[in-house]
């Protein structure tokens, strides 16, 4: 029964980590306002791209260390991806943004992927 559930989080969080990317290349205005530090009007094409370019990879890479070779690698990526949301919420609160969005997006998902990586640990 652990199995499904496992697998079913840590393919559902990489493919999240695909859509974030993705749409920070789609829609890059609105995506930067939902990650928490909207971008300014007269640029920010960096922040934009850097933040797309960042987390559709990890998404890929999520899948094919899942897929290839396991629940074990997977796990220990899960863990070292946690870093990332963690960072976010203190990116989004150094700069300004809601501490909703940091605790209740940024800080939620890191705990999500930290509790894949157990699941998938136990697996």
């Amino acid at each position: 029964m652990l199995s499904p559930i496992a697998y079913g989080l840590a393919v559902v969080l990489d493919l999240l980590f695909l859509f974030i990317g993705a749409q920070f290349f789609v829609r890059p205005r609105a995506a930067a306002a939902g990650y928490g530090v909207p971008a300014k009007d007269d640029g920010d094409a960096a922040y934009l791209t850097i933040k797309g370019s960042r987390d559709a990879p990890y998404g890929l890479v999520g899948l094919a260390l899942l897929f290839f070779v396991g629940a074990r690698a997977e796990a220990w990526f899960m863990l070292v991806v946690a870093i990332i949301p963690l960072m976010d919420t203190v990116i989004v609160l150094r700069n300004g943004g809601a501490k909703a969005v940091a605790f209740g997006v940024h800080f939620a998902t890191a705990v999500a992927i930290l509790v894949s990586a157990v699941l998938l640990f136990l697996v």
